[in-house]
């Protein structure tokens, strides 16, 4: 599915909630909900092409692996973090979304841990 596609159906999404929201509050969240998972799904397609790249790039010596595994782990818990954000936002639940988020930005900083290092000692490597 094309960027345009994907864009067709967000629109039209958009404007059953706003039509659907002023009689039927409870319709237009699961509207939403439906028109985000369509979306989600679109999307998860691509990564096919993009997790095939990695594994060739992977497979170079000398390369560690864990850091594009670790990298793949938080770009997922981003994603999942912001549609679940973005979920409580639309349903009018702003502290909800923001503990998500903060979550999230916790979860992702402990997972980047051993790459921060990594790094540092590279750089203490040049340096000493």
């Amino acid at each position: 599915m094309n960027i345009f596609q994907i864009v067709v159906i967000g629109i039209v999404g958009v404007l059953l909630v706003l039509t659907v929201k002023e009689k039927n509050p409870e319709f237009a969240l699961g509207t939403s909900l439906i028109t985000g998972a369509v979306i989600l799904v679109a999307v998860i397609t691509r990564f096919d092409g993009i997790f095939d790249f990695l594994n060739r790039y992977m497979t170079v010596d000398g390369f560690n692996s864990d850091y594009i595994k670790i990298l793949m782990k938080i770009l997922g818990i981003a994603y999942v973090t912001q549609f679940g954000a973005e979920i409580c936002k639309d349903a009018g639940a702003a502290s909800v979304a923001s503990k998500i988020e903060l979550a999230g930005k916790v979860i992702i900083l402990s997972y980047g841990i051993p790459i921060i290092l990594s790094l540092l000692d590279t750089v203490r490597g040049i340096l000493g």
